[in-house]
């Protein structure tokens, strides 16, 4: 039920033709997975790549012996991928091989031989596609990250569910990490992926807690007088900024995890909160009313100087940097509605990625190619991806409630 599906809404007209032909099996055991198709939607999604349907190829060639060149230079295709996949009865494991070509070069520019029983078939599907994608374009991909979220529907109960999902990229194989009855938030994953931190009000007002994913484990770090909320990882990963209200006034605070040393790092009788690190840790943008109207500034934690980054508009917040620290992306309300806007810290060049009334939440893909946040189909939430450049886009719904609150892992070992 809290598996989301993928609706592409918008592809870039500078799309890369490749042609990804269907693996062949050369074993007796049936492919529980479609390989080429993982793969071809990955590369889709991204909307860097344009996958050539299997009913206009001229041939379906799975060695480099059978491959002729000209017929894909025919369908105009720049790359060209083959595999075979072959089961093996004793290791009870899967070897898949495969290899990409330039076609206008005509040669071999990727290959590999990888493994893995039945449960990591998409595992290994997703590994292809970040070779693909980083041979070709130079970038890392991000085929293997996760997604967390949260859904909330009502209950056979009549009473409001709230789950922390986390699935892969692609919203395929989601699993609950915690189910309440009470409103879950700001869902931030640990540097490592291995962790996340999240607000919860399930003992009735709002707490920041760390949870493990691999085991489960959970702990309470921030139960403060007042508010507890807005909780961002250090690049570190030892602290956690929050935005805790317990001296009077909603301020940004560094909790380290390790001793539960708290310092202060904004003092102003506004509200101060949305904290996001910089890549290397010496600085935070967060948002503030200070000026009358909620905008983004940016600090230094030592000399803790803020500067305000936004002018347009009269609603900025939500601010997170990008994986290199030269931009931020936020929520940018225009004309009444409520966007995600990226604002390139050395040229101050602002761009309006989105188009709908009511996006927010946004989380960079750690290569920095794509962004999720959540919005608005009809009267549910949903979640949607959109390029740093605005050109593709694509939504994540769920068949049932409501979807929000999307984070984006960092890659994972």
């Amino acid at each position: 039920m809290a598996e989301l599906m993928i609706e592409i809404t918008q592809g870039a007209d500078s799309a890369i033709p490749i042609a990804i032909v269907p693996f062949s099996n050369n074993s007796t055991k049936p492919i529980p997975e479609d390989i080429r198709k993982i793969i071809a939607d990955d590369l889709q999604r991204s909307g860097e790549f344009e996958p050539l349907a299997t009913n206009r190829m001229l041939s379906l060639p799975t060695s480099a012996k059978e491959v002729y060149y000209r017929d894909w230079r025919l369908l105009k295709q720049n790359y060209l991928l083959i595999g075979n996949i072959e089961y093996s009865d004793y290791t009870k494991a899967y070897k898949i091989q495969y290899q990409l070509f330039d076609v206008n070069q005509q040669k071999r520019i990727v290959g590999e031989v990888v493994s893995g029983g039945e449960k990591s078939l998409r595992d290994l599907a997703h590994h292809i596609s970040d070779a693909i994608y980083e041979a070709v374009t130079g970038i890392r991909g991000a085929f293997s990250t996760r997604i967390s979220y949260i859904t909330h529907q009502i209950g056979a109960n009549g009473k409001p569910e709230y789950r922390l999902q986390v699935a892969d990229a692609d919203g395929r194989r989601s699993f609950t990490l915690l189910k309440t009855s009470e409103p879950i938030l700001s869902t931030a994953w640990s540097p490592d992926g291995k962790k996340l931190a999240y607000v919860s009000f399930e003992s009735g007002r709002p707490a920041v807690y760390t949870h493990v994913i691999a085991t489960g484990k959970r702990q309470k770090v921030a139960a403060y007088k007042g508010l507890n909320g807005a909780p961002a990882w250090s690049p570190d990963g030892k602290s956690l900024a929050l935005t805790l209200s317990k001296d009077g006034n909603a301020e940004i605070y560094r909790l380290e995890l390790a001793s539960n040393k708290l310092t202060r790092y904004t003092r102003h009788y506004s509200i101060d909160t949305e904290a996001s690190w910089s890549p290397d840790g010496q600085q935070i943008v967060f948002t503030s009313d200070r000026s009358g109207s909620p905008q983004v500034y940016r600090m230094n934690i030592y000399d803790q100087d803020p500067e305000r980054l936004t002018f347009k508009g009269r609603y900025n917040a939500r601010p997170r940097f990008s994986e290199d620290g030269k931009s931020i992306f936020y929520v940018h309300q225009s004309q009444g509605s409520f966007n995600i806007a990226t604002l390139n810290l050395e040229t101050g060049s602002e761009l309006t990625l989105t188009d709908t009334s009511l996006d927010e939440s946004p989380s960079l893909a750690p290569n920095d190619r794509m962004l999720i946040y959540s919005t608005q189909q009809g009267r549910k939430g949903v979640l949607a991806v959109v390029s740093v450049d605005g050109r593709s886009k694509y939504l994540l719904p769920a068949e049932f409630g409501d979807v929000r609150e999307p984070a984006w892992s960092p890659f994972l070992k």
